[in-house]
């Protein structure tokens, strides 16, 4: 798709005179690139579409995914279990759904994230990862030196007129 991807920020407020320091300094930066930047969004903007990039601060973004592992991962075991206590028959195929659920945004799917302003592919992987989660982000890494990601960064970057 060619829609130029909502960029936001993290902070405590959408008000462009909340959060710290480095918030505030960075929002003129974000405003005077090419880019499509929505201002200050709010943690519970992460999930709801209001923005397709969110960007922060490293110990931020950690603590933000951590929050959200930790949340998704109570929820559909609290769901799962108040939903299978309920049931008296076909408990195997809700215990089925329950399961591709968990798998499907489990960390140990997409292996880790890439680590932007390498020259070349760096995944960043969880604390806790098994031998499927290092072999997914392998396979991520794979797709993205197939899909040329640091050279298109690259090229973007050249491009944008900040800096010239």
């Amino acid at each position: 798709h060619n829609r130029a991807p909502r960029v936001g920020l993290l902070s405590i407020g959408e008000e462009e005179h909340k959060g710290n320091d480095l918030t505030r300094s960075v929002t003129p930066l974000l405003k005077a690139l090419p880019i499509k930047f929505i201002g200050n969004v709010e943690g519970r903007d992460i999930y709801s579409g209001a923005a397709d990039v969110v960007v922060c601060d490293g110990f931020i973004g950690n603590v933000a995914l951590k929050v959200s592992e930790g949340m998704a991962e109570m929820m559909l075991h609290k769901i799962s279990h108040d939903v299978m206590s309920e049931l008296t028959h076909e408990k195997h195929v809700a215990g089925a759904a329950f399961h591709r659920v968990g798998r499907r945004y489990s960390y140990h799917e997409s292996g880790g994230a890439p680590l932007l302003g390498v020259d070349g592919i760096c995944m960043i992987c969880h604390g806790s990862s098994n031998g499927h989660s290092i072999l997914n982000a392998l396979r991520r890494a794979v797709e993205f030196q197939d899909r040329r990601i640091n050279p298109l960064i690259v090229e973007e970057l050249a491009a944008c007129p900040i800096g010239s």
